[in-house]
Formats: C-alpha cells, sequence, structure tokens
C-alpha cells in the first residue's frame, strides 16, 4: 500500500463499495482451516479481514478447523491418523484429543484475536450447535481394518444462540464437533459442519479458507485455477480424478449446501495475505466460486 499512489488507494476502496452496499446486512459462513491456522502473519490478517467484514455491516460466522494442531497431538499421544474418504479416523483416546484441542485451545484463541483487533466474538463448541449423526465407514490399511469411529456428519442444528449473536454484531467461533442426541461427543469434518450451518442460517455466501488456492485442473500448475464450476462441472470432475481425496467432501457438502438456500460457494487459498478481502470485494476474486 506505501508503494501506491493516492488515486489508486482511492480507486480500491471504490471498488470495494457496490459489494459492500449489496451485501450489508447478509450472514457469511466461512470455514478457516489449514495454512491460514499456521503462519501468524497470516492469522492475524485472516482475522483483521473478519473484523472488517463486520464493520461495514457483514455477518461473518466461523467454523474452525484445527486438523495439523490435532495430527501433531495424536501423534504426542502415540496414534498415528488415518483418513477414510477424506475424513479422519478417530478412536476414543483420539475424541478426547480432539474435543480439547478445538474447544479449549483453538477456539478459545481466535475468539482472543478477534477481540484483539477491535471486534467482538463468541466461542461455541459445536457440541451445542451440531446435533451428530454417527458414521459407519472401514477402510484396510496397510493390511489392517481401521473403523472410522467417533465420526459423525450434522443431521440437525441448533442455531439459536448463534443467530442472536449474528443479531448483536457479535462473530460466532464455531469448532466441528457435534453431539448425538444420546450426548455422544463425535468429530465433524469442518467443511461438512460449515455446509450445514450455512444451509440453516440460509448464509448468501459459505467460504472456504483452505491449502489450495481454489479448484485446480492440475495441482501442480498454479495457473490451472478454475474461476467459476457448476453443480453439474462438479461431479464431471470427480469422475475425472480432477477432485481427489480430501477435496470430494469438501465439494460434496458445498453443493449440498447450494441445494439447501445458500447464495454462493467460494474456495480460497489461505495462505494469500487478506484473501477474504480479495475475494469478496474485488472484481476478479482470488478463487473458485461453486454456483448453480
Amino acid at each position: 500500500m506505501a508503494k501506491m499512489t493516492p488515486e489508486a488507494r482511492s480507486e480500491t476502496l471504490i471498488e470495494a463499495l457496490p459489494y459492500i452496499q449489496q451485501y450489508r446486512g447478509h450472514t457469511f459462513v466461512i470455514k478457516y482451516g489449514g495454512s491460514a491456522m499456521e503462519d501468524e502473519q497470516v492469522v492475524d490478517k485472516f482475522l483483521r479481514d473478519v473484523v472488517f467484514l463486520e464493520a461495514v455491516g457483514i455477518n461473518p460466522v466461523l467454523v474452525h478447523g484445527g486438523g495439523k494442531a490435532i495430527t501433531a497431538k495424536m501423534k504426542a499421544a502415540g496414534l498415528t491418523a488415518h483418513f477414510i474418504d477424506g475424513l479422519r479416523a478417530t478412536n476414543e483416546t483420539a475424541i478426547h484429543i480432539v474435543e480439547e484441542t478445538l474447544d479449549r485451545e483453538i477456539n478459545p484463541s481466535i475468539v482472543e484475536k478477534i477481540q484483539e483487533f477491535g471486534g467482538r466474538a463468541r466461542g461455541f463448541s459445536g457440541k451445542d450447535v451440531f446435533v451428530a449423526r454417527k458414521l459407519e465407514r472401514q477402510a484396510v490399511v496397510d493390511g489392517e481394518t481401521i473403523d472410522i469411529g467417533f465420526v459423525g456428519e450434522a443431521e440437525g442444528v441448533h442455531a439459536a444462540a448463534v443467530g442472536e449473536a449474528v443479531h448483536a454484531e457479535i462473530v460466532p467461533v464455531i469448532s466441528p464437533i457435534g453431539s448425538t442426541r444420546e450426548g455422544l461427543v463425535l468429530n465433524i469434518n469442518a467443511d461438512i459442519a460449515a455446509a450445514s450451518l450455512a444451509a440453516e442460517l440460509k448464509a448468501s455466501k459459505l467460504i472456504y479458507v483452505t491449502d489450495v488456492a481454489g479448484i485446480m485442473r492440475d495441482p501442480t500448475q498454479p495457473d490451472s485455477l478454475i474461476s467459476s464450476v457448476t453443480i453439474a462441472q462438479i461431479e464431471e470432475l470427480i469422475e475425472r480424478k480432477v477432485i481427489a481425496g480430501g477435496m470430494i467432501p469438501k465439494v460434496r457438502s458445498a453443493t449440498e449446501a447450494l441445494k439447501n438456500g445458500v447464495g454462493k460457494i467460494h474456495m480460497i487459498g489461505g495462505h494469500i495475505q487478506h484473501c477474504l478481502l480479495l475475494e469478496i470485494f474485488t472484481d476478479a476474486g482470488i478463487g473458485t466460486e461453486i454456483i448453480h
């Protein structure tokens, strides 16, 4: 910014104006994870973006991940991370690590940072938001049958308290775990949790902040980013294995959210400083949008 002329700076603000006017009063659900949570400078700029959104009248709702921190804690406990269809297998020991890391470490730290930057935030354990249903899946890894364990999906959402926070102009920060109707705590993939919440809130946008710039035709080629894709094209890209691995549950949860009332999906790279502002308030954007 220091190298920009005054005219260029003013043009940047004017470019943002119609988007601020269009989305004032709208709710954006943001899934926050990956590298955007690892580098302190990137974290600070990302959370300043969130405070900016709230300051101009947009209602951001954060559902955060914590995969790398959880993997590190599991490794320290002598547990090996296994993934089945892009979902982390979670045994009885691991679910305690997941809950502790998400609810007592990551969630409060995000809330504290938002407040440090002049915003208001409230932390929610996903147990109080997501009604979970246990998934039944297994896979053979190195000759051993691995059960997915304490992993679920959101079959219901208790959104009243989240909605009250939004109405009070407080940013809800929510961990991706859930509780069954019987009180069993389950790990929920953060992408799936965010999609369920966005559908319940009828959010204008569901934004996935991830380790990759968006959907790529070739992950090894930075210039192969697909800037816009439809629901029908998503299934074609999965069949051609352009979309694979952990990206599959992400895009499938995104398309379900679209079908259930979310306005638009964005997938952006969290490693890009001020990624939210660049995607939302510029004409070109930086990631992939998924539309009907």
